[in-house]
């Protein structure tokens, strides 16, 4: 799990090839100091900086940018090297931000090269400085560690250096600024040029969406705002990607992950050799803070937009007043070529929605990217409707109150017409609401009509062409999808419901309605049998999207009552072994996958993850539990609790097909387990919390289609794969 550090605090490293990633509020220098044992840099050599980005085992970026990626592998530094800092400097320059107290404050992620963080730091509590030392990447013991640092200086870069002890400071930092100068004037895109035939028309610029940009929330790492552009006007390019035919191209070093840069000052590399790890690695964390809630959204709190009637009146000239798509996880960048070209926007209307529309190093991070958008769109936009029809509300009831306040208005036709002005201006604000919001859908359903066809086997539902062309992936991808999600308001708007992997904890599919959604079942369907089908839907899911042989499932089933739904798992052979049956079977799996906690959790704490007995099975491993607490003694609900705690942090997750009530007899001993868990339902239920603006989200589990065989045709191909494997 990812080590969140606050400032001076440090944490082991349990690699060596690392990536430095950045996030600001603004575009930022980033460079790396090599420090000996005296503490001190002892020249201009031992800095890597946009002027001389590279040194033996370190790697900065070129330019300023608002997002950075510095590659390090400590094991090619120099044995006198002590310690490596990782510095942060505003660049200056006209309408440039002087100080950190003036822009969001930087967010710093240290991650190993499959992209799993290890550690992060929000660089907090800075003002009048405008260069900090971030982190410190230090030797200790011949092993390495990283700490917090977030020193800052008001004397900037020159100051910094001069704290470090290089003689020469100033003139490096002179050295700097010009370097950074020089790349921004290399990343002026040139105007495309005119067409030849003057009978053409030149290619219309892409349209980007403008509207306020989002406020930033307690769980969403800080990223740069774009900054607003005039309806019409073309983005940025970025070279790395699609150009503008023209458009200059910055050749790189061969090698170096900053093959280009965008106009806007972000790195871009050409080909990223993984997915970002979904463990709330920068630049794009949405992990929740703690793991001891609910919530269906990866935002905290933050006052929404009124938007709506009330809310038209008070956004900024030029802007549409729609959907808010300068969100920082909606910031406009050029994707890879989409499906199919999207028709250019009428003049003065909104852009039309490409798949993979969102920032990101790799197209399924830009799709989840951007379903998130749609997720934080859709919450904003219905909360700006709420809150402008409770202001109608609130106001009707003000001016009715004032109307018959005076008992000479109670009498006669004056007191009527005052009734009837403020129910007629109560319409109308609620209709003039309305219209926004059904704008603002009519543009999230667009857009989701584009973006659905589009996502990835992990981000698909089952009745997605895609599963047809399914083939065993080579790598884990960032996020799985649970099921659905949706508001009263939008009932025919699905978000789809993404959760990052590896699991950080573990699934409760509540078969027994304790929920209060016990009325949906009133069709004689058997609700255990329902909750047992989403299990298996959601089991397969995860054996599909993970690489062959990287994740087993094992199955308890006390009284063979899930035979028939676990038979698609059974028939294809992709279980770890049968279904363990009785309080013998029951003994037996818990024991085995305890011990396994218990050996890597020892080898990991002991430094000796390499200790392992070989040919040790590394896999990801699900427990999947029905019918909870038969066949359960004491012991055997002690090692469940065990494995509920302890095992997502080794690879060990746990899936809860029960109901509550069953397990009423162990009383207040079981609920620290049903809260360690993430709640699902097996019929559509609005149990899912948003703390961010206070909806109750629907959830809508995941359902092959009647009559498909996707599911046994995805497990055949899974199962075929652990064999040709050896599995």
């Amino acid at each position: 799990m990812t080590a969140e550090l606050v400032r001076g605090q440090n944490h082991p490293l349990s690699e060596v090839r690392l990536e430095v990633r950045i996030s600001a509020g603004a575009p930022v220098v980033a460079a790396l100091t090599v420090v000996g044992e005296n503490g001190r840099v002892s020249g201009a050599d031992r800095v890597a900086h946009p002027g001389a980005p590279a040194l033996p085992g370190l790697e900065v970026s070129r330019q300023a940018a608002a997002e950075h990626r510095l590659a390090v592998d400590l094991a090619a530094l120099p044995e006198t090297v002590h310690r490596v800092d990782v510095l942060l400097a505003l660049p200056g320059g006209p309408g440039a931000p002087a100080r950190f107290g003036a822009v969001a404050a930087p967010f710093v992620a240290v991650t190993g090269l499959s992209g799993a963080a290890l550690a992060d730091y929000t660089i907090t509590g800075l003002d009048a400085e405008s260069a900090v030392i971030a982190l410190e990447l230090y030797r200790r013991q011949d092993a390495w560690k990283v700490r917090a640092v977030g020193q800052g200086y008001a004397g900037g870069l020159a100051e910094l250096l001069t704290d470090q002890g290089l003689a020469e400071a100033h003139l490096l930092a002179r050295t700097i600024e010009e370097a950074v100068a020089q790349g921004v004037a290399r990343s002026v895109s040139a105007p495309p040029p005119q067409s030849a035939d003057p009978g053409r028309s030149p290619r219309p610029a892409a349209s980007d969406r403008t509207a306020p940009a989002a406020p930033q929330t307690a769980h969403t790492a800080p990223t740069a705002p774009q900054p607003a552009r005039p309806e019409g006007t073309a983005p940025a390019a970025t070279p790395t990607q699609t150009a503008p035919q023209g458009a200059p191209v910055i050749p790189a070093r061969p090698g170096s992950p900053y093959d280009g840069q965008g106009a806007d000052g972000a790195a871009h590399p050409t080909v990223p050799q993984q997915p970002l790890h979904p463990d709330g690695t920068a630049p794009h964390p949405s992990r929740p803070a703690d793991g001891s809630t609910q919530p269906a959204v990866p935002g905290g709190p933050a006052a929404p937009d009124t938007g709506g009637a009330a809310g038209d009146a008070t956004r900024p000239a030029g802007t549409t007043g729609g959907i808010d798509y300068n969100h920082p996880r909606r910031r406009t960048t050029a994707p890879p070529p989409p499906p199919q070209a999207a028709p250019p926007p009428a003049p003065g209307g909104p852009a039309q929605p490409v798949a993979g529309d969102a920032a990101g190093w790799s197209m399924d991070e830009r799709l989840y990217n951007q379903v998130w958008g749609m997720f934080e769109d859709l919450a904003r936009t219905v909360a700006a409707y709420r809150s402008a029809v409770d202001f109608a509300d609130s106001r009707r009831e003000k001016e009715l109150d004032e109307a018959l306040s005076d008992p000479r208005s109670r009498i006669g036709g004056q007191g009527d017409a005052a009734r009837e002005a403020a129910r007629a201006r109560h319409s109308e604000l609620v209709e003039r609401a309305r219209e926004v919001l059904d704008r603002d859908l009519a543009q999230l359903t667009a857009e989701s009509e584009v973006v659905e066809p589009a996502l990835p086997p992990a981000y698909a539902g089952w009745d997605n062409p895609v599963w047809h062309g399914y083939r065993v992936p080579m790598e884990i991808p960032m996020a799985a999808r649970l099921g659905d999600l949706h508001l009263p308001e939008a009932p025919g708007l699905r978000i789809p419901m993404l959760l990052r992997l590896p699991l950080e904890r573990g699934l409760w599919i509540d078969g027994g309605g304790s929920g209060g959604f016990g009325d949906t079942f009133a069709d004689g369907a058997d609700p255990r049998h329902l909750a047992m089908e989403t299990a298996v839907s959601l089991a397969a899911r995860l054996l599909a999207v993970y690489p062959a042989g990287e994740f087993g499932v094992h199955v308890i089933d006390p009284a063979g009552s899930a035979a028939r739904a676990l038979a698609p798992l059974v028939d294809t052979g992709v279980l770890a072994g049968p279904p363990a049956r009785g309080a013998a079977g029951v003994e037996d799996v818990l024991s085995r996958l305890t011990s396994r906690v218990d050996l890597v959790q020892m080898a990991l704490r002991g430094g000796a993850s390499d200790a392992l007995p070989p040919g040790y099975d590394t896999s990801e491993q699900l427990l999947i539990v029905n019918d909870f607490p038969h066949g359960f003694d004491d012991r055997a609900v002690t090692r469940l609790r065990y494995l509920a705690d302890e095992g997502p942090s080794v690879g060990v997750h746990l899936m809860m097909v029960a109901a509550r009530e069953d397990a009423s007899g162990y009383g207040p001993l079981l609920d620290p387990l049903w809260r360690s868990l993430l709640r699902l339902t097996p019929v559509p239920d609005d149990h899912l919390a948003d703390p961010w603006v206070g909806h109750a989200w629907t959830y809508l589990p995941p359902r092959v289609p009647q009559g498909s065989q996707v599911l046994r045709q995805v497990l055949a191909q899974v199962a075929a794969a652990r064999r040709d494997l050896g599995r």
